[in-house]
């Protein structure tokens, strides 16, 4: 494994992305609660007046108004806070945008414990469960800056409603530059053969630097960025775990209803068993404390997935 660079926040990326597809397509609109703290959204709105509706603290009616947008052809990214999207939206998400089939792009930003001492009201680590239980809604977290504008890109062709999750925290650069993304498809970062580890956003660097930490004990470590929460690759998902001994997901979400979950029960509907763990936030209130103490008391960290994949495989 090569050594690699630290990029930007990704929602950073992600404002500058928006803007430089805004500036080449009008039909791109912006809807959102809160533009001055929502990734470079003031720039967007000084550059592109007429593509940005600002509503205020309003988040369903910032659903509502994506949601009529999308239906004159629109290609519309409603854009809000994690917490507040898909909680206090979660029925306009649910009917105006899921049940009426409009292809809007809901952006989750500060996503998972990125508010970190603001607490458990201003933490989304309940979004993937809720929003997998809903038809007609696709979930992708990226893991770097590479994954954070691929999506982009990607969304604009995307047939049916997309929530995109990003987070606050600088990026280290994991892809190559001929990395192929595709929603839905996985991307192996490391071949391995001892131990899977299977993360969805900025956990992904954690178990990519837990691997690189595993290489250098002769432990051979597979890591997966699995980008998109659902669908999930599933044909990516059984041929890690028929080719490794070890499988660990890693997830900045409850443990509850998340990745590891939706990973386990295709491997129980595929009669795959092997030593296996979700490591995510327990089902409790989470400590206070910024996002990084937050991952590393709950072992979303380098050492503490190593010292995890070491532990199962001492069940092989």
């Amino acid at each position: 494994m090569s050594d690699r660079q630290v990029g930007e926040a990704n929602l950073v990326v992600f404002g500058e992305t928006l803007l430089e597809l805004a500036q080449h397509d009008p039909s791109i609109v912006v809807v959102t609660s809160d533009s001055r703290g929502s990734g470079k959204l003031v720039s967007f709105g000084q550059a592109l007046p007429q593509q940005l509706v600002e509503l205020g603290i309003a988040e369903q009616n910032l659903v509502g108004v994506a949601a009529g947008l999308a239906m004159t052809d629109k290609k519309v990214f409603a854009v809000s806070p994690a917490c507040f999207l898909t909680a206090r939206s979660l029925e306009q998400i649910k009917n105006d945008v899921a049940y009426s089939d409009h292809p809007v792009k809901l952006i989750g930003i500060s996503a998972g414990v990125s508010y970190g001492a603001l607490g458990t009201t201003h933490h989304s680590l309940h979004d993937f469960a809720v929003l997998r239980a809903i038809n007609n809604v696709d979930i992708v977290a990226p893991a770097d800056n590479f994954e954070a504008r691929a999506v982009l890109r990607a969304s604009l062709s995307h047939p049916r409603p997309l929530y995109i999750r990003y987070g606050k925290k600088a990026m280290l650069n994991l892809h190559e530059a001929n990395t192929k993304f595709e929603i839905g498809q996985a991307i192996t970062l490391v071949e391995g053969s001892d131990v899977t580890f299977v993360a969805t956003g900025e956990p992904t660097e954690p178990a990519f630097l837990a691997a690189k930490e595993l290489a250098s004990w002769g432990i051979s470590c597979r890591v997966m960025s699995m980008h998109t929460v659902k669908p999930l690759d599933v044909a990516a998902l059984l041929h890690a775990a028929q080719h490794t001994k070890v499988f660990i997901t890693v997830e900045e979400h409850s443990v509850c209803g998340g990745l590891g979950e939706a990973c386990a029960s295709i491997l129980m509907e595929h009669g795959i068993s092997l030593p296996f763990k979700i490591v995510g936030i327990p089902d409790e209130y989470t400590v206070t404390g910024s996002q990084s103490e937050i991952f590393e008391h709950y072992g979303i960290s380098k050492m503490g997935l190593a010292k995890l994949a070491l532990s199962l495989l001492e069940r092989v």
